[in-house]
C-alpha cells in the first residue's frame, strides 16, 4: 500500500488526473478499475474518479508497488543546467520570460533538457522555490508558447492555483497579446481588423487560411496597425483576438504580405541574405485585462508588461 497526502499543489484537480501524474506506470485502464474496485481510496472512502481534492486528503492505493517504478523525475536534469533566461516579470506566482528566437519551449524530438521549460525549472530550483522531489503532481508550467524561430514573452505559472487561473482566462480571452512583426509591401490600410478561417495540417506542421469557412476551418480574427514604412516593407503592431497556431505568418501572407525572414509562408532567400535568419515577428507586450474572479492573481488586473525596444532585433532596420 501507499498512501499519499494532498498538498496545496495538488489540491483542486480531479483524482484521475492526480493519479495520472502521480503514478505514471499506472495504466488508466487499471486506475479507473482499482477505484470502482475500492483499491484506491479518499479518506478511507470509496470515492469517484471526477472527486476534487481537497488539500489535506489522504490517497490510499492497494496497489502493486512495480506501479510506482517511473521514469526518473526530471530533478537530474535541472540540476545540471545552467539556466539561462531573461527575467521580464517575476512575483510569487507567475514568471514572464524573454524567449530568445531559435529557442524551444517544450521537450521535442530535436530538444530534450535545453528548452525553455527545462531552464525556467532549473531557474525556479536553484531559488528554492521548485523542487521535483517534493512535489507530488505539479511542476512550473508555460501557459502560452512561442514557435521556436518567433520571440518574445512566454507566461509561465509557478504554482498550480496560477497555472488553473491563468489557463481559464486565456481560454477566455482575457489576457491581451501584442506582435510587433516586419512584412513585406505597404499594407492597404493603416489600421484592419482581419477575419478569415483556418485549418491545421499536423502531418506537415502547416496552416492554410481562407476567406470562407472550409469544413473544420476555425475562424481567426487579426488586428494590425502600421507603426512605420521603409521602402517596400511595413512595420505593424498586431494584436491576436484568437490564437491559432502561425495565424499571424499565415494570415499576413495569405493577404499577400508575407513576415521577412518567413519561408514557410513567404519566400525568403532575400531576407536571409539580408540578415533574416528567423520570421521578424516578436511577441513583444502582454495586458491582464482580467474580468470577474481571478483568485490570487486579481492584483494582476489591468497590469500590463512591455519588452524594451533593444530586445527586439529587426527594429534595427526601422530606425
Amino acid at each position: 500500500m501507499r498512501t499519499f497526502t494532498v498538498k496545496k499543489n495538488d489540491a483542486g484537480q480531479r483524482l484521475d488526473k492526480f493519479l495520472t501524474k502521480a503514478v505514471k506506470g499506472l495504466p488508466t485502464s487499471l486506475m479507473y478499475k482499482y477505484i470502482r474496485t475500492k483499491k484506491i481510496k479518499v479518506n478511507r472512502k470509496r470515492t469517484e474518479q471526477k472527486y476534487i481534492l481537497l488539500e489535506g486528503d489522504v490517497i490510499d492505493l492497494f496497489i502493486r508497488d512495480e506501479f510506482f517504478d517511473s521514469p526518473e523525475k526530471d530533478g537530474g536534469a535541472i540540476e545540471r543546467i545552467e539556466p539561462k533566461i531573461s527575467v521580464v516579470y517575476e512575483d510569487e506566482n507567475i514568471l514572464l520570460v524573454n524567449k530568445r528566437p531559435g529557442v524551444v519551449v517544450h521537450e521535442d524530438s530535436e530538444a530534450k533538457d535545453n528548452t525553455l521549460i527545462m531552464h525556467i525549472k532549473a531557474y525556479l530550483y536553484r531559488k528554492g522555490e521548485y523542487d521535483p522531489g517534493e512535489e507530488q503532481s505539479f511542476a512550473p508550467a508555460l501557459c502560452n508558447r512561442i514557435d521556436r524561430n518567433t520571440g518574445g514573452i512566454v507566461l509561465a505559472a509557478k504554482n498550480a492555483a496560477a497555472l488553473r487561473i491563468m489557463n481559464e482566462k486565456i481560454k477566455n480571452n482575457e489576457i491581451s497579446k501584442f506582435y510587433l512583426c516586419a512584412v513585406h509591401g505597404r499594407m492597404p490600410q493603416e489600421k484592419q481588423t482581419l477575419k478569415a478561417f483556418l485549418i491545421k495540417d499536423s502531418a506537415t506542421n502547416t496552416v492554410k487560411v481562407y476567406d470562407k469557412k472550409v469544413g473544420a476551418a476555425k475562424e481567426i480574427i487579426t488586428k494590425y496597425r502600421v507603426i512605420s514604412v521603409k521602402g517596400d516593407v511595413s512595420l505593424l503592431e498586431v494584436e491576436l483576438v484568437t490564437g491559432r497556431t502561425h495565424q499571424i505568418r499565415a494570415h499576413m501572407a495569405h493577404i499577400g504580405h508575407p513576415l521577412l525572414g518567413d519561408g514557410k509562408y513567404g519566400v525568403n532567400k532575400s531576407d536571409r541574405e539580408k540578415g533574416y535568419k528567423y520570421q521578424a515577428l516578436y511577441a513583444y507586450r502582454l495586458r491582464f485585462d482580467f474580468e470577474g474572479d481571478s483568485g490570487e492573481l486579481s492584483y494582476l488586473r489591468g497590469r500590463e508588461v512591455e519588452l524594451p525596444r533593444e530586445e527586439v532585433w529587426f527594429l534595427k532596420d526601422f530606425e
